[in-house]
Order: C-alpha cells, then structure tokens, then sequence
C-alpha cells in the first residue's frame, strides 16, 4: 500500500517541474526556489468575467453550508449535547500566550529585544490551547489535548511537510502569496528557514482544534446529513488532478485556482482508490457533515489567520518586525479587501485547503503508520 500511497504524489511534485523544463527558457519558473517565495511579476488586473465565474463558485458553496435544506439535505437527529466542564489550565495559559504575541507582534515593540521577531509560532500555539480549552468545556472534559496529545503532536510536525508541499505550487502561479518583509529579521538564512518552518507547525493542529469545536454543536452536524451523494472515482480525481497541475504551469494566471484544487482532487483521488476513509467517504454516502465542517473550520480560521496577518503590518509600519507577514498577488478577483490582504473571493479558497489538509494527515498516518482518527465524540 505506500507504493500506491506514494507514486501519485511523487508525480504530483515531478510533474510541474517536468512542464517548467519545457516552459522557461530556465527549465524553471522565476523565483523558483528562492525561500520563502518572494514577488516574481505583477498578477493581470481585475477581470469581471473571470470575477462572476468564481463567485458562481462560492455563492454555491455558501449555499450549502448556509441553507443546506435549499440544496438537497434532509439532515439528521442530533447527537445529545455533551456535558459541561470548567475550562481547563491550558485555555487560560493559551490565552495569555495568545495575547502577548498578539500584542507584540502589533506593536512591534522590541521592548522584549529580538523576541518580536519570534511572534507568530507563540501567538497561533497559543490559540491552539485556546480553541482546545473551549473543546474541553463543551465536550465533558474530552479534547485532543487531553485525550489525544500525540495525535495532537504528530498533526504539529505533519502540518510542516503538508504546508512545505502546498507551498511548492506557489512557485508554479508566480507567487500567488509572498514574504514582502522575510529579510526583516536579524537571522541568517538557515534561522529565517527553522523560524518559518515552526510557522507551518500551526496549520494542521488549528484547523483539527476548530473541526472538533464545530463538532460540539449537534445541531450543525446533523444539518450536512442525507445530502446528495456523490460517488468519485478515484482514478479519474487522481487523472484530473495531475491534468489540471501540469496546465497550471502552462498557464499560471487563468489556471491560478488550480493551486487550491489540482493536489486536493490527487490527494482525494489517492485516499478513495485504496479505501482509506477520508470526507469523500461519507459524501458517497449523503453524509457530508465531515467534509462541510472540516472546510467551515478552515474558512473560520482564515478570518483569523488574515487579520492578525493584516494587523501585523498596517497598524504600526515601523520597524518592520514580522518576517512572516504575506501579501496576494492574485490575478482578475484582487479586489474587496476588508481588514485583510486576502480579496474576498479568496477566502473560499480555505474551504478546500482545509479538507486537504485533514487528507494530507490521513495519508501521512497511513504511509508511516500512525492513527489520525479523532476519537473525542461518540460517533468517531
């Protein structure tokens, strides 16, 4: 089974690298290589065509988390509600972790010497405890935290090869996102790759934390319940996705969205042909109660992710002090922008991330052999 685990997302590595080498005049895309991703060339400005079409897109997907009842679900019987419990040491130690970092990294006080360039890792482990701590109290006193702190630890180091490996594609739309301010640390350039290593540690473990916490209203999940089944095949996703991959390299700006979507429907692909439960699954079945919450929980944590990224820079512009600060370079939707960088569209864009993202660490359990099941609720 690692064979078959393996080779699909070997190639979905080799094959824009292969495309590129007939492509540039290089072999590779400009900047390619150059850590973190840096600005490459000006994006094509706003187009209204392309605007409707991928908003056509998200008032869908709106749609169906929104007023599933307008879009083919009967829903189901809630689950009882869990039993309550006091928040826990961790929600408190968390927050105040959380608000420092926050603090410091908006302020760009230096008060505390160098450690402001340290920010983000800190200020985003401590919402992690946060988000938890709220688990814990909804949910009778089970989170991952307390009651599954090494599926918790493995998410933390999978989240660092699962952003490293969407980060890659970034290379092939021209910088989609880049690191204005990465050169803004007094580090060298092996520091600036370990700090922005420990950033990608936060990914996995606070899109888990907010899934869970979605998981603790029975209401919600059993409004994505008795839905409409769809029944991928996973051959042809695996097909499709490596198809639409190596056209993106062929056409970074009309094919931009592919970086969201091309490794999504290879991983989904790869996880349905070998049986391995993942969201899907339960799609085939009109269950789509994990897929829908899973993207919810990363669209909720985009909010977050945007703001504090946007407050990090624009509210004190000196010293510049956050070496992870992003900005888009995004072609023909860059527009309405609310307290954020990420134009509005874009923000649909976290509800597939975060399906696979949940995918990546199931294919992770399953090719070094660790559990990814998250065993808190009844149901799991």
């Amino acid at each position: 089974m690692r064979f078959q685990l393996l080779w699909p997302v070997l190639a979905t590595l080799l094959l824009p690298l292969i495309v590129s080498w007939f492509v540039y005049p290089t072999h590779l895309p400009p900047g390619f290589g150059e850590f973190p991703p840096q600005f490459v060339a000006q994006a094509p400005g706003f187009n209204l065509i392309y605007f409707i079409l991928v908003a056509i897109g998200a008032v869908w997907i709106s749609c169906m988390m929104l007023i599933p009842q307008k879009m083919g679900f009967k829903g189901g019987t809630p689950a009882p509600a869990a039993d309550r419990k006091p928040l826990p040491w961790w929600f408190y130690a968390g927050l105040v972790v959380n608000l420092f970092f926050w603090w410091l990294m908006w302020s760009h006080s230096m008060a505390f010497g160098d450690l402001v360039y340290w920010s983000f890792t800190p200020l985003w482990w401590g919402f992690v405890f946060v988000l938890d701590g709220i688990v814990y109290q909804r949910n009778n006193g089970s989170s991952l935290v307390s009651k599954q702190p090494v599926l918790m630890a493995l998410a933390g180091v999978v989240s660092i090869g699962g952003w490293a490996y969407f980060e890659f594609y970034d290379y092939f739309v021209l910088a989609n996102w880049f690191y204005p301010d990465s050169a803004a640390a007094p580090w060298s350039k092996t520091v600036l790759t370990i700090e922005f290593l420990l950033t990608y540690s936060t990914v996995t473990p606070v899109i888990l934390e907010w899934y869970c916490l979605l998981l603790t209203f029975p209401k919600l999940v059993a409004r994505y319940k008795n839905g409409p089944v769809w029944n991928l095949n996973g051959n042809y996703l695996i097909a499709i996705g490596a198809l639409l991959i190596g056209l993106m390299v062929l056409y970074p700006y009309p094919l931009f969205w592919v970086v969201w979507i091309g490794p999504f429907a290879v991983m989904t692909g790869v996880l349905l042909r070998l049986n391995i439960w993942n969201p899907f699954t339960d799609i085939a079945k009109g269950d789509w109660s994990a897929g829908l919450l899973i993207g919810m929980a990363s669209l909720l944590n985009g909010f977050f992710w945007e703001f504090w990224n946007f407050g990090s820079h624009h509210f004190v512009a000196e010293p510049v002090t956050n070496p992870n600060y992003w900005v888009y370079n995004i072609p023909y939707v860059d527009v309405i922008h609310l307290f954020s960088e990420m134009p509005l569209l874009g923000y649909f864009g976290y509800i597939p991330f975060g399906v696979l993202v949940w995918q990546v660490f199931i294919w992770c359990g399953k090719l070094f052999g660790f559990n990814t099941d998250i065993k808190l609720f009844p149901s799991s």
